[in-house]
């Protein structure tokens, strides 16, 4: 069931290990086939490079495991809340990758400082409101997936222009039209976070408060690659 899928989303995982965004086995990726409104994701637990694709785990829409000899990733009720919610996305990623962690674990939104940061979101990163006791000691990783969702829904942000998150005190999800698109969505935000960091320590040499990127350098950025008639790369 799924195969090609099953050897995409393994790929996926792997490029996680190449791109130094994980050690040990945290992380995960998944990939939804949306006809069949099934997805499938890394399980749980298991080293990557002892993985095949035949370990990869498909579950349904409704969070049942419908193939798989392997328990699905823990994170597999956050990876389903945002299928379900934000139907323009193909493929996730969760990782603990060092930089995005720090301003997850601070608390912070990462700015928008430069043209990097544009060709990658329309804006800053956000990130998302701490769960609450509640939540976690209820159905923890539903709840993780919700206040993703909400953030963007209280923020008027639309998943298509900013591929990414923070979870406070936790780490980065990542998405995109599908599991490799989300990868490497990943390595951006990682690349953006370790830069942003940079930014505001060469700022603080000398007190600069002038960081912080023009609207309208923002808005040619993100539109020469993402708009309407954005005319980066090749037809």
């Amino acid at each position: 069931m799924l195969e090609e899928l099953k050897q995409k989303v393994f790929e996926a995982n792997l490029l996680l290990v190449k791109y130094n965004l994980v050690v040990l086995t945290w992380g995960n990726v998944s990939g939804i086939d949306r006809e069949k409104g099934l997805f499938v994701i890394k399980p749980s637990g298991v080293p990557y490079d002892n993985m095949t694709a035949d370990d990869m785990v498909v579950v349904d829409l409704n969070g049942n495991k419908v193939e798989g000899r392997l328990n699905p990733s823990s994170d597999t009720p956050t990876h389903l809340e945002l299928y379900r919610q934000f139907e323009d996305v193909g493929g996730i990623v969760h990782t603990h990758s060092p930089w995005a962690c720090s301003w997850a674990q601070a608390g912070r939104d990462v700015p928008a400082y430069g043209t990097t940061h544009a060709d990658f979101a329309n804006g800053a990163v956000p990130c998302a409101r701490g769960l609450t006791q509640a939540e976690v000691e209820g159905e923890y990783e539903l709840n993780t997936g919700k206040v993703i969702v909400e953030e963007f829904e209280k923020r008027s942000v639309k998943s298509s222009e900013c591929p990414a998150v923070l979870v406070h005190r936790h780490g980065p999800f990542t998405w995109g039209k599908d599991c490799f698109k989300a990868v490497e969505n990943a390595l951006i935000l990682e690349e953006v976070c370790k830069m942003a960091h940079r930014t505001e320590a060469v700022a603080s040499f000398d007190n600069n408060s002038n960081i912080g990127i023009e609207q309208y350098l923002l808005d040619k950025h993100y539109q020469r690659k993402h708009g309407k008639n954005a005319y980066y790369g090749q037809k």
